[in-house]
């Protein structure tokens, strides 16, 4: 076996010459040209499987393509070898254009690439598996790789990629996540940090296709990238307390004081005996579940549903974006009040500022009974109504504007009620949900 065709010379294909230049006779097919006058270049396929060996140093999605459209010049005396980080995968494709002919195939891991391998091969792996390959082949290319300083790791496809996913996916996904979270040198970096850099870096000289590539086509990586999933949560959750205080259960609700949601949760309070608790009125969903995430709170209680208003978006584009566990479901009846402010008049008020499902509950009743007025919901944590109401109190909501929402606000933030029970359905339920991390 004198005469070796590379098909393919990127980065590794070059480095695959380099490893073989001084031992055989090597033909380069390329789609592009080769500067390099001393290497033997062909753009003619026909040309380049006149040779006894075939290496095939392309991309792994490229594959199935070479293999399929290159066919036509198989040989039985050939031996094709594949150096894809991925075993399963080309011997799934060898096996389909292949089929029952005499043309060997032998499946190779060069576990280096051109940045290990810069200071040459010496005590560097490779994975072998003999795959379609005769006795003869097989041993002679396994003695071969050993000649060369190189540690011959004889593996079959399946434990090369259950194997590969834990050790190379790995290593390739946290280099690519380091770089994703920015990770940079530090003046104080410690030894581990700096083998961080290393890793980051030398996975990101590779190419995003060699990284995407890895990732789809063994496929074992799917249930590694799961796992670190499941591992990350279980060790950030293990260094949150148990409990915010000790002393008392600390429990944020999506509403503010007087809200629907505080007339809930004392609900749940009561209903379930606890008397040790601390309320945080963080008046949206979003902010409940960031709290419940970042160990701010113990438990989260926010509405899902009304009777009449249907699905609270808020909350359900929140949870989209939180893991949680849900401890209780449970509904109040929801009665909704017109307040404004105790120096406004009604004639003077343009706007209705309160929460989407308050309109929506109340939709048939506003369009009869205030047509007018506009409605309006506001921005950010304004959202909840009863910090409208607050805010109206305090002079910073200007007077024409008035809200909606429970009675109680009136009684809290100084209101002056106009008109009470509008909401369209006289059992107006709304479902609430508690939970925690």
């Amino acid at each position: 076996m004198k005469k070796i065709t590379i098909i393919g010379y990127g980065r590794f294909g070059q480095t695959l010459y380099k490893l073989l230049k001084n031992d055989f006779e090597i033909i380069v097919y390329s789609r592009n040209k080769i500067a390099d006058k001393n290497i033997s270049a062909t753009q003619d396929l026909k040309k380049a499987y006149e040779s006894e060996v075939i290496f095939y140093a392309v991309p792994i999605s490229a594959f199935e393509d070479v293999i399929s459209s290159h066919k036509k010049y198989f040989r039985e005396d050939q031996v094709l070898i594949d150096v894809l980080s991925v075993k399963v995968y080309p011997s799934q494709v060898f096996k389909k254009y292949l089929g029952i002919s005499k043309t060997q195939a032998l499946l190779s891991h060069p576990i280096f690439g051109p940045d290990s391998s810069i200071n040459g091969f010496e005590g560097l792996s490779i994975v072998l598996d003999k795959f379609r390959a005769s006795d003869t082949n097989y041993q002679f290319w396994k003695e071969y790789f050993k000649s060369k300083k190189l540690k011959v790791v004889e593996m079959a496809a399946v434990d090369h990629d259950k194997l590969g996913a834990d050790s190379l996916g790995l290593t390739q996904f946290i280099g690519r996540l380091l770089e994703e979270f920015k990770f940079k040198p530090t003046p104080i970096d410690p030894v581990g940090a700096k083998k961080f850099q290393e890793v980051k870096e030398q996975v990101c000289n590779d190419t995003w296709e060699l990284f995407t590539n890895l990732q789809h086509y063994n496929p074992y990586t799917k249930n590694m990238r799961v796992r670190i999933g499941k591992a990350y949560d279980k060790l950030y959750n293990k260094l949150l307390p148990k409990q915010v205080n000790p002393k008392f259960l600390t429990i944020g609700i999506q509403g503010g004081k007087g809200s629907f949601n505080e007339e809930a949760v004392v609900k749940y309070l009561k209903t379930n005996n606890i008397e040790n608790y601390e309320i945080k009125y963080l008046h949206t969903t979003e902010n409940v579940l960031r709290a419940l995430h970042f160990g701010d709170i113990d438990r989260g209680q926010f509405a899902i549903h009304n009777s009449v208003g249907g699905i609270v978006d808020e909350s359900i584009q929140a949870m989209a974006k939180y893991k949680f566990s849900i401890i209780e479901e449970f509904e109040i009846i929801i009665s909704h009040t017109l307040m404004l402010r105790k120096d406004a008049k009604l004639s003077d008020i343009t706007t209705i500022m309160s929460h989407p499902q308050v309109f929506a509950q109340c939709k048939t009743t506003l369009s009869k009974k205030y047509t007018n007025l506009k409605k309006e919901s506001g921005k950010g944590e304004l959202i909840d109504h009863a910090l409208v109401a607050r805010r109206l109190s305090e002079g910073k909501i200007p007077k024409n504007i008035a809200t909606m929402g429970s009675k109680i606000l009136a009684k809290i933030y100084a209101l002056q009620i106009v008109e009470e029970n509008l909401q369209d359905l006289k059992e107006n339920y709304t479902s609430f949900l508690v939970v925690e991390r």
